[in-house]
């Protein structure tokens, strides 16, 4: 995990964090060489020879030949340096999901403020993580950057992160890491049914 990556966004620092923050952290090309390639035809003398006229050979058919294909490209970078709000010194990672704001809504952030303080966590003992800005990350990426024991998951699906599909709004254990999918958090806040479910899940952790 890379120590040096900042979040510097005052907005985000302000609505959800009062303690300090802190932020972890081509191919060689293949050179078509030709080869030349030098051949001698030895010529020899080929004595006439009055025969029977030969048949007519039949013209030879063009070969259909397939067109080249290019290798496909990556279409996902394979490294990423994330940037997070928090400590991590649990090896807790939330993943939050919105394109617009550093982490949700006025209403999905104090619901997210919420959730933590409802199973005592500090803002030292997790990293936050806005998915929206690493969108073709894997969980493998994410594990190998965080070492994450925990993840809970604010509108990431596990399809997304490259995982089979879990139940929502409950506890999944997967390799030994325990992990919580549930909706959006703006979403989250007015889907009461939801809410409940993953509250009493979260209250069963502490």
């Amino acid at each position: 995990m890379n120590s040096n990556q900042l979040i510097t966004n005052a907005e985000a620092l302000r609505l959800f964090f009062n303690d300090d923050v802190y932020l972890a952290g081509d191919i060689s090309k293949l050179e078509n060489v030709a080869i030349p390639a030098s051949s001698q035809v030895a010529s020899t003398a080929v004595k006439e020879e009055i025969s029977a006229p030969k048949p007519a050979l039949k013209p030879q058919e063009p070969v259909a030949t397939l067109p080249e294909v290019d290798e496909p490209e990556a279409i996902y970078n394979t490294n990423f340096d994330f940037k997070y709000l928090g400590k991590n010194e649990k090896s807790i990672l939330i993943l939050v999901n919105d394109s617009q704001n550093p982490v949700s809504t006025p209403q999905g952030t104090e619901l997210l403020r919420k959730l933590v303080l409802s199973i005592n966590l500090k803002n030292a003992d997790f990293a936050l993580v806005n998915y929206a800005a690493y969108n073709t990350a894997k969980f493998e990426h994410l594990h190998s950057f965080f070492a994450c024991k925990m993840v809970i998951s604010f509108g990431v699906p596990p399809i997304t992160l490259g995982l089979s599909e879990q139940l929502r709004h409950q506890l999944n254990v997967i390799n030994e890491i325990k992990m919580i999918f549930t909706h959006n958090l703006h979403d989250l806040d007015t889907d009461i049914p939801a809410k409940k479910a993953l509250w009493g899940t979260l209250k069963n952790l502490s």
